[in-house]
């Protein structure tokens, strides 16, 4: 068991946004979060990652009761365990790819001879080693990112969450993405939640969790 939520729910003011959602995920599973827009799904990964707080419920992640930890606990546990990879890369422009990747793991303290060794074969199994000193703008949008997809991956996160990912590509871009998703579970084991619009990405994923006015359909 990678995450476990259980009970949880949210409100903004007097809209409840989560209604006693229960959730387990797996190592190595890859889980798409589907739903209309307003059903709660970017609320969700948002606890999920602990970048928000549940009014009530409990969140473990990978052994860790979130819960109970402080704002620097939650800090350093997503900086460890979580990787996340939204719609828009977010890479900071005046950056090479190989220092964008390295960003999270010079903040969780590593030596950077290490995390650079380590970005750079990333960036190879990602299949970009002719783009490690490009700058985002010399890059197309699948490149971009792949590369945000690596900066989520350096810390060795226990899972990737990710928000639309494939959102803003083009439909070769976004299938090669989906297609990195599952080389990466098969070759590292990784574990991802995904929340997606897109039909064909549920379809290939190993469960789909349904969200429609905050609850999970069964």
């Amino acid at each position: 068991m990678v995450i476990s939520c259980e009970s949880v729910n949210k409100s903004y003011g007097v809209l409840q946004v989560l209604k006693e959602v229960s959730l387990v995920v797996n190592k190595g599973e890859i889980i798409a979060i589907t739903g209309p827009s307003g059903a709660g799904k970017s609320t969700l990964l948002h606890i999920l990652g602990t970048l928000d707080k549940p009014d009530s419920g409990r969140l473990i992640i990978d052994g860790a009761d979130c819960i109970s930890l402080s704002e620097n606990g939650l800090s350093s546990l997503r900086n460890r365990k979580i990787g996340f990879v939204f719609q828009f890369h977010h890479l900071l422009p005046e950056f090479t790819a190989i220092e964008n990747v390295i960003i999270p793991g010079l903040i969780a303290g590593r030596k950077e001879q290490e995390v650079r060794t380590e970005g750079i074969h990333l960036l190879k199994l990602l299949g970009l080693e002719s783009r490690v000193s490009h700058k985002p703008s010399e890059m197309s949008g699948g490149e971009q990112q792949r590369v945000a997809v690596a900066r989520a991956l350096i810390n060795k996160p226990a899972v990737v969450l990710a928000d639309e990912p494939s959102g803003n590509l083009d439909s070769q871009a976004a299938s090669e993405l989906h297609d990195l998703f599952f080389r990466l579970r098969e070759e590292i084991n990784q574990t991802f939640i995904i929340v997606t619009h897109n039909d064909q990405l549920a379809a290939r994923a190993d469960r789909v969790i349904k969200l429609k006015d905050g609850r999970i359909e069964l």
